[in-house]
């Protein structure tokens, strides 16, 4: 069911999930972005060009060797590195993009806009929202 005024769910409706930004080391937020995923019975996948694997998930170099299914990406990178992961979700067709707090960029969104892309980029965090629980 698509809610055209709420970008979150609308962000949630995807089959699966790119974490932009995921990492092996279970104390950073790239991690807990990956594992929250995991917790609820979602499908994700790390994007992470200097790992092979996060979590027991295979990993993607970048956002367009994601595989067809991914709609929406979490983002947990420095503000410079999400404009570039932008600029690869526009030309993957990427339809949702969720900024996590501290990865926004007025410029990153202005592009998801310009490009039609829902953008989440106000704060409101993933871990929150799916109800993130450290194990």
């Amino acid at each position: 069911m698509t809610h055209p005024h709420d970008p979150i769910a609308r962000f949630l409706e995807s089959p699966a999930y790119g974490v932009v930004g995921a990492s092996p080391h279970r104390h950073k937020y790239g991690n807990k972005v990956l594992r929250c995923y995991q917790q609820n019975g979602r499908r994700a996948i790390p994007v992470n060009p200097n790992e092979r694997e996060v979590e027991g998930a295979a990993c993607v170099a970048s956002v367009l060797d994601l595989p067809d299914d991914v709609q929406s990406l979490s983002v947990i990178t420095p503000p410079p590195v999400t404009e570039r992961v932008v600029e690869q979700a526009i030309r993957r067709g990427i339809k949702h993009v969720w900024m996590q707090p501290g990865a926004e960029s007025d410029k990153a969104v202005a592009d998801c806009e310009a490009a039609g892309i829902n953008v989440i980029a106000d704060g409101s965090c993933v871990l929150v929202v799916l109800g993130y629980r450290e194990r």
